[in-house]
């Protein structure tokens, strides 16, 4: 596994963010395309549908980017786990200490619904109080599954001896990755 401070090279050029919901995971991608000057496909925009039902296209809709020669993503959603990770050539694990993420979901939660930001194909967050009635909410979603990938990740190396892992510990460490890939 590789840190914020080892070489890439070759230079990425399918590129996977991997981490649990609210650290940061879209942010860091688009940051990544940026530098790298690829595109970045925001994969929850393909997966929710109207009323947050998954669209039927999502699984063709990701084999589709995927097989483009450049392009970075989120890691999410089991039906095209297996499918990205063969695809992709590096995988970023932004793995931030759960009180960070915590707080970034928190917060992130609570700005998007007040402000009622449209998310994906009309969709908004849900009514705060949803908290104590959905077990799908999103802050009882990141509470349950904030240790995940350090679950998944790591078999990956074994798993997929194709793909680079960068293991990015701190906001910090975020920022020294995507200027290094400048």
């Amino acid at each position: 596994m590789l840190s914020a401070d080892d070489a890439l090279d070759p230079r990425p050029r399918r590129i996977l963010v991997a981490g649990v919901s609210g650290v940061g995971k879209t942010t860091t991608a688009r940051r990544i395309a940026d530098v790298l000057g690829v595109p970045h496909t925001e994969i929850d925009a393909l997966f929710h549908g109207p009323d947050w039902e998954p669209r039927g296209s999502f699984v063709e809709d990701v084999d589709r980017f995927t097989s483009e020669p450049t392009w970075v993503t989120e890691w999410q959603y089991a039906p095209v786990r297996d499918l990205l990770v063969a695809r992709a050539d590096t995988l970023v694990w932004v793995d931030l200490p759960t009180r960070v993420t915590l707080w970034r979901l928190l917060r992130r939660t609570v700005r998007r619904r007040l402000r009622r930001v449209e998310l994906w194909n009309g969709n908004v967050e849900p009514s705060l109080w949803t908290f104590f009635t959905d077990r799908e909410h999103i802050l009882r979603w990141g509470i349950s599954t904030r240790d995940k990938f350090r679950r998944t990740v790591p078999p990956l190396v074994r798993s997929a001896p194709h793909l680079r892992i960068v293991r990015l510990r701190s906001q910090r460490e975020v920022d020294v990755f995507v200027q290094r890939l400048a």
